[in-house]
């Protein structure tokens, strides 16, 4: 038997690797494709399935308007507060932090929309509920104070607006529900 050389046993490496590869990707390439043909497939078999839910959430242009309108209604009553706004599942979208609002006030407005989204009721109502379950405030993540506002449509939660800041929480309320106003514009 023959001897090869170094640039033949290269050339001849080289071209079984070439060969593999193409061979793999091939493969690769077919098995990819079939699933996703399926999963369409199963998509459109699922959208009437009576188990999924659709729900209406705040586009961030709309979250954005309502803020800054609920901080231009803070502003014009001389007040300094901090505005969130949450979507149904309670993730912030938007918080903007006015000129000269105090430190706690961020965390603070995150909290009372987060609750007022969770409960879909005014906080300053939630508070009442404190006297019959006190134990309502263990919850993570919430603040039953006055100040959040739950954003709806047909009566269902899709959002929240918390301010805080402001002497009471009956101001930062009112300032919510400005926000709130901005959306039916």
């Amino acid at each position: 038997m023959k001897k090869m050389s170094t640039r033949a046993r290269v050339l001849t490496g080289t071209v079984a690797a070439v060969a593999l590869s193409a061979g793999t990707f091939g493969a690769v390439n077919a098995n990819a494709s079939a699933p996703a043909a399926e999963s369409r497939a199963a998509v459109k078999a699922d959208t009437s399935n009576r188990h999924l839910q659709q729900t209406t959430h705040l586009t961030v242009d709309a979250a954005s308007r309502a803020a800054q309108a609920t901080l231009d209604a803070a502003e014009k009553a001389g007040q300094r507060v901090t505005v969130a706004v949450v979507d149904r599942n309670g993730n912030t979208l938007v918080t903007l932090r006015g000129d000269g609002a105090g430190p706690q006030s961020y965390e603070s407005a995150e909290k009372k929309a987060f609750t007022a989204v969770s409960w879909n009721a005014p906080t300053s109502e939630l508070v009442k509920r404190l006297a019959s379950t006190p134990n309502l405030k263990d919850i993570p993540g919430t603040l039953f104070l006055a100040g959040g506002a739950p954003v709806q449509v047909k009566g269902a939660p899709i959002a929240g607006i918390g301010v805080a800041g402001a002497p009471s929480g009956a101001q930062d309320e009112e300032f919510a529900k400005a926000g709130i106003a901005a959306l039916a514009r």
